[in-house]
């Protein structure tokens, strides 16, 4: 009898060890072919962000010393969504490497579907609940405009002259230092 229970056991373990190696094999652990749509022109960042164009831009793109207007809305790779926002500015830089690097790639009025590997995003430091540590990070952008950082700045401090208040950011806009 103890020798049937000892063969149950260790088929049991192997078992579990074939399942749990065939579940490692699913679980995404960076972007692929199955994170994208498969509709546009692909490219892929030198580390590792891909690119999808899904409608063509055109003109210059985004620079380090830009701020970027988009429409866009982040998910994960299960499709869950955890940010979107309308005519959202983003300064290039000041955002997770893999979106800034995106950016750049783009061109003015231009619709993108791009997938950030967890290296590139936020790793295991997740910035809140909606995002686990070490997720892959879907985004689906349109580049509405860009401009430089000095050219936004002056926009900002003239908008405060019009309407006569204190020197800083205008309300509602997000400060650019």
């Amino acid at each position: 009898m103890t020798r049937l229970w000892a063969g149950l056991a260790v088929i049991a373990l192997v078992a579990g060890g074939v399942a749990w190696q065939g579940t490692k094999a699913v679980v995404p652990s960076g972007c692929s072919a199955a994170n994208m749509l498969g509709k546009g022109k692909q490219s892929k960042s030198p580390s590792g962000v891909l690119i999808e164009e899904v409608k063509a831009g055109s003109g210059a793109s985004p620079t380090e010393t830009d701020v970027a207007l988009l429409n866009y809305r982040g998910s994960l790779a299960d499709g869950t969504e955890f940010d979107a926002g309308q005519q959202a500015p983003f300064p290039v830089t000041r955002v997770i490497k893999g979106f800034s690097e995106a950016l750049m790639m783009m061109q003015r009025g231009g619709s993108y579907h791009i997938c950030i590997p967890s290296d590139l995003g936020y790793g295991a430091q997740s910035p809140t609940p909606k995002i686990p540590a070490n997720a892959i990070l879907i985004f689906d952008i349109d580049l509405l405009d860009f401009q430089s950082e000095a050219a936004v700045q002056a926009m900002q401090q003239q908008m405060q002259q019009q309407q006569g208040g204190p020197a800083g950011a205008v309300p509602g806009q997000p400060e650019i230092r």
